[in-house]
This record gives C-alpha cells, structure tokens and sequence, in this order.
C-alpha cells in the first residue's frame, strides 16, 4: 500500500503527480526551494518542506535533504517527476537503502540504462536495431578520430550520461572533430559530473520517435504507441503528437515489440521510454532509454485514455498491470506545445519575472498544464518551461485546428512566452503537412517571418 507520496520536484509536473494522487485518496508531501515557495504544488499538496536555497544543487539536488523530509514526514514512497534526480542511481540506491518505495525502475537498471552506450549495447544484444556508434566510450581525441572514420562522417558525440541536447556536439569532418569533442566533454563535466562521451553515425532527415513503455514487476511489460517528438531546437524537443503521422500500422507493430523486447532485456519496470531515429526509408535506430515520466506524457494520455502517473503508482505498489496489449487503442490525435518563458525575438533568451495577466485557454478538447498564475514570480533558476499546451481531435488536422485557436487565446503578459513561435509552426505547411523531421526548426527559421508572429503577440505582452 502507498499512502503517503514525497514529490521530489517542482513545477508542474509536482503539480500533475498532486493530481493523480489525490484523486487515489493518497496524501502528498510536497518538497520545495526558497524560490518555490508560492508555487501551486506546494499550496495543493497536504503537506509541504523546504529543503534549502533556490539553487537547484542546494535543494532539488540535494538528496540527503530530501532523504530526511521524507523519514521525518513518514511517506512510503517517493515520485521524482522528470529531471532533478528523477534518473539519478544514486539517490534511488538511497531510497532502496532507507526502504522508501521509489516510484521508477531500480537502482540497477537507471544505472545501466542511464549509461547511453551500456544501454545500447543491452538493447543491441537482444536484437534491436541501433545505430552505428563507437564501441563504448571515446577516452581521447586519437581514438574519438578512429572510431569517426569508421563510422563516416558526420558523426554525432555524446554524452554517456546526457540528455536535453547537453554535452551532445556534430562533427562534419576530422578538422571539427577535436573542438568539437573537446566542447562536448567540457559540456557534459558542467551538466552531469560525468565527461564521458560515445559516438554515433549521424541520422540526418531522422524522425525522433518514442514509444511509451509500462512494464510490471511480475515482468509484464506492454507499450502504449508512439510519440513524434521530431520538432526539436539544439536537441531539445519543442512540440510533441501521437500519434506519429509518419507511423503505419506495420511499422508501429514492429517498433512496438522492439521497443518491448529492449525493455525486457533491462528488467525494466515501471513506465519508460525507448527513444528511436527512424529514416526516410522507414529503418530505425535505438537511441536511449529514459527512465522516467516524460514532459510530453500527455499526449499519449489523451490517444489512450490511460493515466500514466496513477499506473506509476500502481506499479510501484506491487500491483499488477490490468491493461493487456490488445487493449491498448490508439483513438483521435493529440498535439503538445511546450510553453517557456523565453523570447523568440533574442534567440529564445531566458524571460523570467513575474506574471501579470494569465489567461489559459479551454474549450472542447483543451488541456493545460502548468503551475504559473496571475502575480507568480518565475524564478530564473530553473529550467524556463513554464507549461504545456495540449489538444485533443479525432484526426491530426482537427487537433493542430484546436491548438491554433488555443494559442491564440493562450495570454501570458509580464513575460515574453514561445507562444508566438509555436502559432506560427502551426500555420507552417511543412509541419502540417506531418513531414517535419528533426532538421524542421533549422529550415523553419530561413524560410519563415517569425517576426510577424511576435509582433502580433506585443499587445498582449504589454498589459
């Protein structure tokens, strides 16, 4: 039984668990930073601790404190939403330690999963088509320049430990390759405490697809269809749809069963997520596996009508799963844009300060997740998304309909806001015709006046 749940997060994603618990009668312990202290999961949870300044490495990071919150306010179990030490083995061999129920997979497996070129060697033995990388990590510019001409150029270098587009460099030649390596370890050390990095065959053109896992602990795994998570900027995703336009049947059957037989070959448990680039000709590579809730679970939620953070919990309570594989049904189309406090007009310039007037849309198949209000300070320590939009349609076109005429309701004054810029790939004939690939931002902003869409958002700004 879990009846009492520590959210080590913030945002809203401290918010959707809030949610999702108390609609299963279970208590919530809400833990918090100085800078966080008016926001809304800590005025909705039951309960709520401070453990330390604003600064992420003296609070959210540190898991002693958070540790202590949780023996002192006797909770069973702990979710740890996405980033902070959601993937962190160490905090959750801490967990194991203390006997709390850490909502996710086991030390273990976050430790060989977390580790992108362990993680592709376990999948790459049982089967699952991966891409052409380094044999393991690249310890020095000699051999990164070895393994590179024998994967051909370009290349992509990783970090082992990396995610949100950190620590990850493009070399197109071996005069780039030493700048570049050397770029991506120093960005890995500062990010992760970890400057080990990998190789990998650069997948232009790519598709960035991800299928949705959930698996038991009696090893029953299952997925729940595919995300499109191919419109990214530097490596960081931007707007997410499932189900992929790009998908067929055929090929979601297939993806599907690798995406299963990978996670099985981890002894994963709990929900996750296998992450592929698929080519122009339909083949497909694993790239990573998170290990965690993902910011873009929602539009999974929506096409399958199943609530992924309540099944965590489950889960992580020793229940079976009840969904089978054939239950699974992929029904409508669902849209997500990230909402960040960042100005478009300043090449996406972080925009904290504090909110004026907030006004969320809704309406027939609207969805808004966020933490923000009227008179909320968005601090400038953290990461700057600030909310997600989300629309549901029973066809792609019904549902990118619905997201314009959210966006277009969507006021957030006081700050500046992507709103504008996600408008504007809405009305994008590339992105609506489904043919965005992982190049789409890069091409969207030499052909596009992103300006127009910016300008038409400074009334609003200026309330």
């Amino acid at each position: 039984m879990i009846n009492k749940v520590l959210i080590a997060n913030r945002g809203e994603i401290a918010l959707r668990i809030v949610r999702a618990c108390r609609e299963m009668g279970i208590k919530t312990l809400a833990v918090y930073s100085e800078a966080d202290e008016q926001s809304l999961h800590v005025q909705l949870a039951d309960e709520a601790i401070c453990i330390g300044p604003a600064q992420p490495s003296e609070s959210y990071l540190k898991s002693d404190r958070i540790i202590s919150a949780a023996e002192i306010s006797d909770v069973d179990a702990i979710h740890p939403g996405y980033g902070f030490l959601a993937e962190n083995a160490d905090f959750v061999e801490q967990c194991e330690t203390c006997k709390i129920n850490f909502i996710g997979p086991n030390s273990s497996v976050i430790r060989q999963m977390g580790d992108k070129a362990l993680a592709i060697e376990t999948v790459r033995k049982a089967g699952v088509p991966t891409v052409p990388g380094s044999e393991g990590v690249v310890d020095s510019v000699k051999e990164g320049l070895k393994a590179a001409e024998a994967i051909r150029y370009p290349v992509l270098i990783k970090a082992v430990a990396g995610g949100g587009g950190k620590g990850m460099r493009i070399a197109r030649n071996r005069v780039a390759f030493a700048k570049e390596y050397d770029m991506a370890r120093a960005e890995a050390e500062k990010a992760f405490g970890n400057s080990s990095v990998y190789l990998e065959k650069l997948v232009e053109n790519a598709r960035h697809i991800e299928f949705q896992i959930l698996a038991d602990k009696n090893g029953k795994t299952i997925h729940l269809g595919e995300r499109d998570c191919s419109v990214q900027r530097r490596h960081q995703k931007l707007i997410e749809e499932a189900p992929s336009p790009f998908m067929t049947e055929e090929l979601r059957q297939k993806m599907g069963a690798d995406a299963i037989r990978g996670a099985q070959a981890a002894g994963y448990e709990n929900a996750g997520t296998m992450e592929f680039l698929v080519d122009e000709g339909g083949n497909y590579y694993f790239i990573e596996m998170n290990t965690r809730i993902q910011v873009e679970h929602p539009v999974t939620e929506e096409v399958t009508e199943t609530d992924l953070v309540k099944e965590q919990i489950r889960i992580a309570a020793g229940e079976p799963l009840q969904l089978e594989q054939s239950d699974i049904r992929i029904n409508g189309h669902a849209i997500e844009c990230r909402i960040n406090a960042e100005d478009p007009s300043r090449n996406f310039a972080p925009s904290p300060g504090t909110i004026n007037v907030y006004y969320p849309p809704g309406g027939h198949g609207v969805r808004v997740d966020s933490h923000i209000y009227g008179g909320y300070a968005i601090p400038p320590y953290y990461d700057s998304m600030i909310g997600k939009l989300i629309t549901f349609g029973q066809n792609r076109e019904n549902a990118l309909d619905r997201m314009s005429r959210a966006l277009s309701e969507f006021i957030i004054s006081g700050i500046k806001s992507t709103i504008p810029f996600s408008k504007a790939i809405m009305q994008d004939p590339v992105f609506r015709s489904g043919k965005a690939s992982t190049s789409f931002v890069e091409d969207f902003f030499s052909r596009s006046n992103l300006d127009a869409f910016v300008q038409s958002n400074h009334n609003l700004e200026s309330l």
